[in-house]
């Protein structure tokens, strides 16, 4: 285990410390530690049963893990984007309806993040008749009705197409942006989601490795991951206003007009644990 700090901010949203957990006797999880700060968004990645929605449940607060720890910051506010949601036909249910059932939501908030994800013209719409994408641009606006400072999206491109998965990565480094909050994202995707990702973190019950995406293409247990996964989805990077540290952490911010081309270096990743069982 690197004894490396977790994260160079000295205020982050969250930070999850050699946190581990158990069930039944089996180690689901084992001495995890990353962090998430504000205008940060972090990618998990990882097959099926590596522990990524429990990581998810920890920082949300609904799993209490065995060991380590988990610190937030204070007063903050989490906002959370399901996979999918099942809405029964019989309700009679428009999007801006349903978007008006959050606790503490206004007409005017609520046509504001409308606006801001770009599904104003479904307002009218039953939510049940909504495409798939649209319908997750609907959770991603009840997601940012709380103003949340960290927002956790689980699977958000889930069912759509790929082109539809590229607009959504461009809406989440958008509100990213606009919004100054930290993003914690789980995602199956080990290709298109580095384009708009700060920090990835390969998970298999333990970090096998993690830091920017342009490190983590060339270790052997992120290729190891992408066994079985779809040719022909090249990495791709992407343009930022800001500069990384070894480990993938935001270290400084740079002016508008001063952010750094596509294909910059970063510096060298995080490094990964011998060993990893890949499923």
């Amino acid at each position: 285990m690197s004894d490396e700090p977790i994260s160079d901010d000295p205020n982050p949203l969250i930070v999850l410390e050699k946190v581990s957990l158990s069930f039944s006797g089996r180690a689901v999880l084992s001495e995890v530690s990353f962090s998430v700060s504000r205008g940060e968004i972090v990618t998990l990645i990882g097959p099926n049963g590596a522990g990524k929605s429990t990581v998810m449940r920890i920082a949300l607060g609904l799993q209490q893990p065995d060991k380590g720890q988990v610190h937030r910051a204070p007063g903050i506010s989490i906002g959370y984007m399901p996979q999918k949601i099942i809405i029964e036909d019989i309700l009679p249910l428009s999007t801006r309806d349903f978007l008006m059932l959050r606790p503490g939501a206004t007409l005017a908030h609520v046509e504001a993040v409308m606006d801001l994800v770009r599904i104003s013209h479904v307002g009218p719409s039953p939510v049940q008749r909504v495409s798939g994408g649209e319908m997750q641009r609907v959770l991603m606006a009840r997601a940012l009705l709380g103003e949340p400072d960290l927002i956790v999206l689980d699977e958000p491109v889930q069912g759509v197409d790929i082109a539809g998965q590229e607009e959504l990565y461009k809406l989440i480094a958008k509100i990213r942006r606009e919004k100054n909050c930290g993003v914690l994202m789980i995602s199956h995707d080990l290709h298109m989601v580095m384009a708009g990702t700060d920090k990835v973190i390969c998970l298999n019950r333990h970090i096998c490795c993690s830091g920017a995406p342009e490190n983590i293409q060339d270790h052997p247990e992120y290729h190891a991951l992408l066994k079985g996964q779809p040719e022909g989805i090249a990495l791709y990077t992407h343009n930022h206003d800001h500069t990384h540290d070894s480990q993938g952490n935001v270290v400084s911010d740079h002016k508008p007009d001063q952010g750094h081309k596509s294909g910059q270096t970063h510096g060298t990743g995080q490094g990964h644990k011998s060993g990893c069982d890949h499923d």
